[in-house]
């Protein structure tokens, strides 16, 4: 008999989060491996982490983001290299999200940037190496920084009661930090940036600690029991909600073979990419060129009917989805789907070529109940303009 289920050794060789000992004490239920680190994806049932999302405060494990961390009299011009996005317009104290893309435009990472100051950097990384790529890149041309995984491990406070729980941590002004901003603060002896960003769309924010590693527990116990007042749910990454607002995961529908264009940064969300900037940042000539030629195939939003295909991250999709057009022609994959309680579908990402890229353009795709019809809508499918993350109460008066 096959075991659907099989676990996922714990033992000395993988990596382990800052906060590793303190989340399990919650009842993790699967573990995967993210950037070389175990990594709690859920507690039992990944429904109710989505309305705990939704309607309360979440606190996730997310110590797998390691920072790489740049500095040096060279940090911003090597910075600047490394992503499409010209950091110029990015202030001391400003999150953003970037790519770091390869000689070919290939997306190598799609890390939140955060600015610390004039030559400063973290990048708060997804499920790829990096740290590798920029000491080689900063060796070979010579410059001077300096490059380092730093002790720093982030944890997520994430829905609309987080601003409440961020209040009795910090006070109130910690409601004045903007969307995708970022503060130095102190708590209990330990040194932290706050900022308001996640990996949710929903009102939240990240603590990045110093020294990590001798704190972690300790931050996240303090916490624990700034958020018991406010029923807050530990969870783990909500799938359901990122897929809802078109939030990308590399690995899945984004890769060192996929380009900013073909997922929808580039055409449409210029700033992503920024092709007049005077910095020659490595891919340029590679996306100067996919954009005057144009691309053969493009990731699009995509309803699927029949039963539910599960939250992504409980085990369902052991892989992508085969896309078919109506006549049966394999066309294309789905990267990332799942079952919106909210919305009352399936939905997902299908990288296809571009004549089927037309909204309402008819699909066939094969789920792990067998071929179901589907079709092309608009993505993302929540919140477009991102108002519920930008939202903040204001202070009493």
């Amino acid at each position: 008999m096959i075991n659907s289920a099989p676990g996922v050794l714990l033992y000395p060789r993988i990596r382990k989060s800052p906060y590793f000992y303190a989340s399990r004490k919650h009842g993790v239920a699967m573990y995967s491996v993210y950037n070389h680190t175990y990594h709690p994806r859920h507690y039992g049932d990944p429904i109710a982490e989505y309305w705990a999302l939704l309607e309360g405060v979440t606190l996730w494990d997310v110590g797998v983001e390691r920072q790489v961390e740049i500095t040096g009299p060279d940090a911003f011009e090597f910075t600047n290299m490394l992503v499409p996005r010209d950091l110029n317009k990015c202030k001391v104290g400003q999150c953003k999200y970037v790519f770091i893309t390869n000689e070919d435009g290939g997306i190598i990472n799609d890390p939140v940037l955060l600015r610390l100051d004039e030559n400063h950097f973290w990048l708060s990384l997804a499920d790829s190496d990096v740290l590798l790529w920029a000491k080689g890149l900063a060796y070979s041309l010579g410059m001077d920084v300096q490059i380092r995984e730093a002790d720093v491990g982030p944890v997520q406070i994430q829905g609309p009661k987080s601003l409440d729980v961020m209040v009795d941590l910090f006070g109130d002004s910690i409601r004045e930090v903007p969307y995708y901003y970022a503060v130095h603060k102190e708590i209990e002896g330990m040194q932290v940036v706050v900022s308001r960003t996640g990996y949710t769309a929903e009102l939240g924010y990240e603590i990045y600690l110093h020294e990590a590693s001798k704190y972690g527990v300790k931050l996240w116990d303090l916490i624990w029991e700034a958020g018991k007042p406010h029923g807050m749910k530990v969870i783990g990454p909500c799938h359901i909600r990122r897929i809802e607002a078109g939030i990308l995961s590399w690995g899945c529908d984004i890769t060192y073979e996929t380009n900013p264009f073909e997922v929808g940064y580039g055409f449409e969300k210029t700033w992503m990419v920024d092709l007049d900037q005077e910095a020659d940042f490595i891919g340029k000539q590679a996306l100067q060129r996919i954009k005057q030629q144009g691309i053969s195939r493009k990731l699009v939003g995509v309803e699927i009917d029949g039963p539910s295909v599960g939250s992504f991250n409980d085990g369902s999709m052991i892989d992508v989805f085969d896309v078919h057009d109506p006549h049966g022609l394999r066309i294309g994959e789905v990267t990332s789907a799942c079952y919106s309680p909210r919305l009352g579908r399936n939905i997902g990402y299908a990288m296809v070529p571009i004549a089927y890229q037309e909204l309402g353009t008819q699909l066939v795709v094969d789920t792990q109940h067998g071929p179901q019809d589907a079709v092309v809508v608009e993505k993302p499918f929540l919140d477009p303009t991102k108002d519920i993350p930008k939202r903040v109460e204001q202070a009493p008066a």
